[in-house]
């Protein structure tokens, strides 16, 4: 039998983070709704169904924490507040009227999938499709539980911008990533406008996979475009 993806409904007023999110949800699989308020929010999830709802608080309208109230009252779906309000006030208010778990801006893409998935496995009672966080191309194993990438001559020691590219590369294994989107994976949403400061974590990449064994020529420029990870 063919899964289905899992459906997120995110809503932010905030369009920069309302494209990173979604970008970043969509790589991982899911479908994503987006929408900028709370009435439109909750008009969508009476005549959806959503296994899970990444909520902003400071939403014109309605707000967040109104929402998540209303959102209970329908659905058991799995809330995932994203707020710049950061204090632990705010957090045991977001929790206690509903919410399962609150994320303060800003954040990094690995850390938000994370989020996602914990809250996915916990409302599914397990694990569901794209579960699995190992990625193997060319003789090299990246663990995004672990944050390691070894293969036969051992592990290649990475920092963790480093292994954010990787894993961007990886993922993407004979395809061309651009500059900006791996900007965007590996700074998070809110990621430099300098692409030169990719190639300069590039070639820091390079020469750790050089060092460890590996052939450097697994990170391709394509000139004009961006990268791409090989498959030998």
């Amino acid at each position: 039998m063919i899964e289905t993806p899992s459906r997120i409904l995110v809503v932010d007023d905030e369009p920069s983070i309302t494209e990173f999110v979604s970008y970043a949800l969509k790589k991982e699989g899911y479908e994503t709704d987006v929408v900028d308020n709370g009435e439109d929010a909750f008009a969508l999830a009476s005549a959806n169904n959503y296994d899970l709802f990444i909520l902003d608080i400071m939403l014109p309208g309605m707000d967040g924490y109104e929402l998540c109230r209303r959102l209970r009252s329908k659905t058991t779906a799995p809330v995932l507040f994203l707020s710049a309000r950061d204090t632990e006030l705010d957090k045991v208010v977001g929790l206690e009227i509903g919410g399962d778990d609150y994320l303060a801006k800003p954040f990094g893409v690995r850390e938000l999938i994370a989020r996602v998935r914990a809250l996915l496995r916990r409302g599914q009672g397990g694990e569901f499709p794209g579960a699995s966080n190992s990625i193997t191309a060319s003789g090299i194993t990246l663990d995004e539980d672990a944050h390691t990438a070894a293969g036969d001559h051992g592990e290649i020691d990475l920092t963790p911008r480093e292994f954010e590219l990787l894993a961007s590369l990886m993922k993407n294994a004979g395809k061309v990533v651009s500059r900006e989107d791996l900007l965007r994976d590996a700074w998070g949403w809110e990621y430099l406008t300098e692409t030169k400061t990719v190639d300069t974590h590039i070639k820091r990449l390079r020469d750790k996979i050089h060092a460890a064994g590996y052939d450097p020529a697994l990170v391709e420029t394509v000139r004009g475009y961006g990268y791409r990870f090989s498959i030998f």
